[in-house]
């Protein structure tokens, strides 16, 4: 298959992982597993309940600020309509309206 596309195959020296780079990021993927399994049985059931209850109330703060913000700020209705009509109401660009 490498020879039909004009390609060289390298072969590996045996026992000399540094010469190859996928040794290389196993050795790193080995090494966080257990890291990764440790860290997984620690999580307790109180843990992840603080973790929720935090999650709870920061969803109530965000709800209270949306209705806040929804009665301080006027809506902006923007049309996307291309009706000629209203782009000629006013001749001149001094007009707050325009803006």
């Amino acid at each position: 298959m490498a020879k039909k596309d004009d390609e060289i195959v390298l072969r590996l020296p045996p026992y000399h992982c540094e010469l190859n780079p996928i040794e290389m990021i196993w050795a790193q993927i080995t090494n966080v597993k257990p890291l990764l399994i440790d860290a997984l049985n620690k999580i307790t059931e109180v843990n992840w309940k603080k973790c929720v209850d935090h999650v709870i109330k920061e969803e109530e703060k965000m709800s209270k600020l949306d209705g806040i913000m929804d009665d301080v700020i006027e809506p902006l209705i923007i049309s996307i309509n291309n009706d000629s009509d209203s782009d000629n109401d006013s001749s001149s660009g001094d007009s707050e309206d325009n803006i």
